[in-house]
């Protein structure tokens, strides 16, 4: 139908209208002229029309009041359908939740998942991400729930036991976890690609609590360490294994949670990323003013180092080595090239104005544990280069969630305990055959800004 065909049809239907309207008004005023010239000869007439026009009235009224009362529902939509119902809004009261990252297998079949959740819901335990490990034997479902804080976890795992969980495993979460799978990836490949040293904690973020150990390629004496790993990894339940970017091998070991092979992707496309960038050092260089008004700079330290540090091990005191390495001198730069290398830990080095290394600072990573290591060299000792040293290393690692930091000395080295006690933490002491073993909590939050702390001012505003 054409537009001017469609105008003509219109303005008939209006005409049609029209005299129908017009036909409905006379026959109406016909009727009620009849009606009023009969109601007008009868006694009491007029009362009679007062009363219906009053009638009248008040059905009208109570017609308009009845509709808006009762109109209360959506409008229909334009396909013939109600318009959906705004979703119900979050329960108020502020009751309190906590955030629980949850794994469980489930039978690969359909409905399993759709029993979990349902179960889930009627304790009112939200989902609020989840991600699915397909194996041969099941599917392992990650999750990360809020939970009423009432609910005891013994009570959440029972939970999911009765509708259709196996081998579950729970543990509580922070706010870290509610950012995506996909942007903590790219979160931590940009960590690594900026710093060798993050490797390490870039696993243990995104694996939980593991042990992670990088065994050297030869040992000092050129004797092989390493064992042979195929260049695609090894996976097993608990173990996972590859090639170390620097040489050797790198194995990771998980007794509490199986690894799915997402995560074993995961964790070697890191590695990948690792060993082709190379060996990489953030430069950032902090310029610091001695209390005698000397400048020093911390920056972080490589491999690339080694020569400057050697020269300062030379011009350091038999006793000053003994104390740092406890064990024979005269061997000492022989551990320099792990001890500098970003692949095993983090390295601060101290210079002077002219550029001359005179202290370095070492966090190594050691399995679970992270130890810090102090050397200043002799001229340079007793003017709080050790304690800055200290101070910044311990913030390293609470920054990278170290549960503890532990320092291998003696009692006789008064300096070394000194700058463990000015860190403000909680401290362990242990004498094992003559060593004295000094453990920091740099998890405790009061601690950890005391830990931040400067002894020794900076220049001007600060940092540069």
């Amino acid at each position: 139908m054409t537009e001017k065909t469609s105008a003509n049809s219109s303005r008939r239907h209006h005409w049609r209208r029209d005299v129908v309207e017009l036909a409905a008004l006379f026959t109406a005023v016909a009727v009620a002229d009849a009606v009023a010239n009969t109601i007008a000869h009868v006694p009491r007439g007029t009362v009679l029309l007062c009363a219906g026009a009053v009638a009248l009235l008040a059905t009208a009224g109570f017609h308009v009041w009845w509709s808006r009362r009762h109109e209360t529902g959506p409008p229909p939509s334009d396909t013939g359908t109600m318009a959906p119902s705004p979703a119900p809004a979050p329960e108020a009261g502020g009751q309190e939740t906590a955030l629980w990252r949850m794994r469980t297998t489930v039978r690969d079949e359909p409905g399993s998942l759709a029993a979990l959740c349902t179960a889930l819901a009627a304790r009112r335990v939200d989902i609020l991400s989840m991600q699915t490990h397909p194996l041969s034997n099941g599917t392992v479902d990650e999750f990360l729930l809020r939970a009423p804080g009432a609910l005891a976890p013994a009570e959440l795992t029972r939970t999911v036991a009765r509708a259709g969980g196996a081998h579950t495993w729970l543990e509580r979460a922070d706010a870290h976890d509610l950012v995506d799978a996909p942007t903590r990836m790219l979160g931590l490949a940009t960590r690594t690609a900026l710093d060798s040293a993050e490797l390490p904690l870039a696993l243990r973020q995104l694996l939980g609590r593991c042990t992670i150990r990088s065994v050297p390629a030869r040992s000092l004496s050129g004797l092989p360490l390493a064992e042979d790993v195929p260049a695609e990894g090894v996976l097993d339940e608990h173990t996972m294994k590859f090639r170390a970017p620097s040489g050797g091998s790198l194995t990771i070991e998980r007794p509490q949670l199986p690894f799915t092979p997402t995560e074993f992707a995961r964790v070697r496309a890191l590695v990948e990323l690792d060993t082709r960038l190379g060996q990489r050092v953030p430069p950032r260089r902090d310029v610091l003013t001695l209390p005698e008004g000397n400048e020093i700079t911390v920056r972080r330290a490589d491999t690339s180092d080694l020569a400057a540090a050697r020269e300062m091990q030379d011009r350091c005191s038999p006793k000053t080595l003994s104390l740092r390495y406890h064990g024979p001198v005269g061997d000492t730069d022989r551990y320099l090239g792990h001890l500098l290398s970003p692949r095993f830990g983090r390295t601060l080095a101290v210079e002077t104005a002219s550029g001359r290394l005179v202290a370095l600072g070492h966090l190594l990573w050691d399995g679970d544990e992270t130890e810090v290591a102090l050397l200043v060299e002799d001229a340079w000792q007793q003017r709080g280069i050790g304690a800055e040293l200290l101070r910044r290393l311990v913030a390293m690692a609470a920054e990278a969630g170290c549960d503890s930091v532990y320092a291998i000395t003696q009692a006789s080295n008064t300096g070394m305990v000194a700058a463990m006690r000015g860190l403000g933490l909680p401290l362990d002491y242990q004498i094992e055959e003559g060593t004295l073993v000094i453990t920091a909590r740099p998890t405790d939050v009061p601690a950890r800004q005391a830990a931040l702390e400067p002894v020794i001012a900076r220049e001007g505003s600060g940092r540069r």
